[in-house]
């Protein structure tokens, strides 16, 4: 992006590729904003459950050298306490915009969590990660031709005053989420209880989906205790775990034009503090 016409050109496809809403314009003043739209503004990126798309050939890809090393950085970033998974899904997954979650590969989205969660915690300084990155693109200027990628660290630092999260200490032996087992009290649902699954704020970041909230579903299991995701990815330490369960729904009853069979279901977990008793 060299040159004027360079710029003008990758502004171009930023703009045909970036998400809009073309009944309102950017920034729209407060009272061209109805409920409907306001919802649709502020709906999580990564709960697109049942949103019209494209149809995409199912292909059972296998996953590249840079997306296994994505995984084992991410993975090592955990063991070292630097971050919760829960974490790296919301800065990864949701914290993107829609253009970026929508637009990049998935764990190009995962190397973009490490980036910024390195960054903002303070572990790497923003500037210094620009140079290294343009280092490393010099290196092997022309493509990698044959040649496997190095890591070429500076210097090796020390850790012992990394500040740490405690999760992956207590964990060790454990595992997650059996590490939290025991600390949730008595579940408030038994298997075979129908449950209204509330439709609380989706700020930010869930995982429970859209398209059940508002709907009558059964328990089909109790599955483990855990904080609620909406704690746990932002790191809080006094998060107090609770039940998860596995719910089972009708699909006729979840999807306005389902033409399937009339005894589909669907199962998915969901904590207990978006479950009310039916009735």
């Amino acid at each position: 992006m060299n040159t004027a016409q360079d710029r003008a050109a990758a502004l171009d496809l930023v703009a045909r590729l970036k998400s809009s809403y073309p009944e309102l314009p950017d920034a729209p003043a407060p009272d061209l904003l109805d409920h409907a739209r306001l919802w649709a503004y502020l709906k999580t990126d990564h709960d697109v459950g049942g949103e019209p798309d494209a149809p995409i050939r199912y292909e059972n890809k296998q996953y590249e050298t840079w997306e296994h090393n994505t995984y084992v950085i991410c993975e090592v970033l955990a063991w070292r306490g630097i971050w919760l998974s829960e974490e790296r899904r919301r800065i990864g997954n949701v914290d993107l915009g829609r253009t970026m979650y929508l637009g990049l590969p998935y764990y190009g989205r995962w190397l973009l969590a490490v980036a910024r969660v390195l960054a903002e915690k303070q572990h790497i300084g923003l500037t210094e990660l620009s140079e290294r990155m343009l280092e490393v693109k010099a290196r092997y200027e022309g493509g990698l031709a044959g040649k496997t990628p190095t890591a070429e660290p500076k210097f090796a630092g020390d850790g012992s005053q990394v500040e740490r999260n405690r999760h992956h200490i207590d964990a060790v032996g454990k595992g997650d989420p059996q590490v939290f087992a025991g600390r949730a009290g008595a579940a408030r649902f038994q298997v075979g209880e129908q449950v209204l699954v509330r439709e609380l704020p989706a700020l930010f970041y869930t995982r429970t989906p859209e398209y059940v909230r508002g709907a009558v579903g059964k328990i089909a299991a109790l599955a483990y205790e855990s904080p609620a995701p909406e704690d746990e990815t932002w790191d809080r330490h006094d998060a107090k775990p609770e039940w998860f369960y596995v719910v089972e729904f009708n699909l006729s009853q979840l999807w306005d034009t389902y033409t399937g069979i009339g005894t589909d279901v669907l199962r998915t977990e969901i904590p207990e503090r978006w479950l009310s008793p039916a009735n």
